[in-house]
């Protein structure tokens, strides 16, 4: 059990002698419940030293963790609060506090229907109890949808990257004709653009699954994890999506956007390695560095017109064919009497 488990264990036990009216205890009295709490949580003997619970009263006396108890010391010998009333799960809380909550609760109620938060609901309706909090509608609306395909996953999923086991996963891809089963070390769940991605291990290499073509999942037992250790923040450090190339370096894409058009770039920028190159009166010219993929040429696709490539030439021509085509499919269309 971690140091921090212990030591929130005895400060529940700790509270629960101190606010006792009805017994009178000593430091060694404090000492056996404190390690007796301590085996009932292990199952196992588990000796609280003397130092330890002095230590922890001084904590609780502090405003080291914003408990700051009324610990006395009467007789000589005894601890109690000399607040009768006091506790450290008593939370006081001014009106801002209650409003700033309030607001939080409005925001965790939006993921009641989404499948990791619906062990939340409780907690939501407690908060809302605790803090008497209103009925009046989310100012703060995120965009979610609790209809997507594969949401049912993500618990099991999850479950195997927190308990780091190795999952059969049966998968078919958009381009597949047959699905296939996925012996995979489960790492990271990503969400980009309104769906949601598996990052796992795959015969030695690094996959993305999309939880919406995972027909079912189940538990490999006899293999070993591998673990990657895989830091999100650092994964995805060079790209925009999902897709993550072990091999390729990150390049300076160059990009002009008109001026009616740069306004939503520069405050919104298309990655965190976005800079201004140069401004004109007819635009701004940015540049980024990342890895070259897929998410990234639909994202600058959806720009249109507005915005063109200028480095680097592989990606500058892939956009051009990508508009080409676009623009001939529109030439060939032929819409019926009855559709105009």
């Amino acid at each position: 059990m971690s140091s921090n488990k212990n030591a929130l264990i005895r400060y529940k036990t700790l509270d629960k002698c101190l606010k006792n009216k009805y017994k009178q205890y000593t430091l060694e009295d404090l000492i056996d419940e404190c390690s007796e709490a301590l085996f009932e949580f292990e199952g196992k003997e588990s000796f609280v030293s003397k130092r330890t619970v002095q230590l922890d009263l001084q904590n609780m006396r502090s405003e080291k963790f914003g408990y700051e108890a009324p610990i006395e010391v009467y007789e000589r010998k005894y601890y109690r609060y000399s607040d009768p009333d006091y506790s450290i799960h008593n939370i006081s809380v001014n009106e801002s506090d209650l409003k700033a909550m309030n607001n939080a609760v409005q925001i965790l109620k939006q993921f009641k229907d989404f499948s990791m938060f619906k062990e939340m609901n409780g907690v939501i309706q407690k908060l809302e109890d605790s803090i008497h909090a209103t009925n009046q509608k989310s100012i703060i609306h995120l965009d979610k949808n609790e209809q997507l395909k594969g949401l049912e996953h993500i618990d099991v999923l999850y479950e195997g990257i927190l308990n780091k086991k190795v999952l059969n996963i049966l998968y078919k891809s958009f381009t597949a004709k047959e699905s296939s089963n996925f012996v995979v070390h489960p790492q990271l769940l990503k969400e980009f653009n309104n769906r949601w991605f598996l990052i796992c291990l795959h015969k030695g290499k690094m996959y993305n699954l999309a939880l919406d073509r995972m027909e079912d999942i189940g538990f490999e037992e006899k293999i070993q994890f591998v673990d990657k250790d895989l830091d999100g923040d650092e994964y995805f450090k060079d790209i925009v999506g999902v897709t993550v190339s072990e091999t390729m370096n990150p390049r300076n894409v160059v990009f002009f956007v008109d001026i009616s058009n740069s306004p939503y770039v520069k405050t919104k920028p298309l990655h965190s390695s976005q800079e201004i190159v140069s401004e004109t009166n007819e635009g701004t010219i940015f540049k980024i560095c990342v890895q070259l993929n897929f998410e990234l040429e639909r994202l600058l696709l959806g720009f249109g017109e507005s915005l063109i490539v200028h480095k680097p030439r592989k990606l500058r021509l892939r956009m051009e064919e990508k508009f080409k085509g676009g623009s001939l499919n529109y030439e060939n269309l032929i819409i019926s009497d009855d559709e105009q």
